[in-house]
């Protein structure tokens, strides 16, 4: 009887992701994971990058429901 790699339902292997093909994926996502904490955390009053109320409105729930304080 013979035995083989190959899974029993036909299904290709995969082949590993080398670190080097996902280090610029994930320094991407870490930056723009940043930027987004920053509009939901700290985007008001004095830290303000954008003028008026909009951008606060827009992540006030989010922010309320991450424990970021508002008012």
């Amino acid at each position: 009887m013979a035995t083989s790699a190959a899974p029993a339902t036909g299904a290709p292997a995969l082949a590993p992701i080398s670190l080097k093909a996902i280090a610029p994926w994930a320094l991407f996502f870490g930056i723009l994971m940043l930027v987004l904490l920053y509009f939901v955390g700290a985007e008001q009053g004095a830290t303000a990058l954008v003028s008026g109320e909009t951008v606060h409105e827009w992540v006030h729930d989010g922010r309320h429901l991450l424990g970021f304080p508002c008012h």
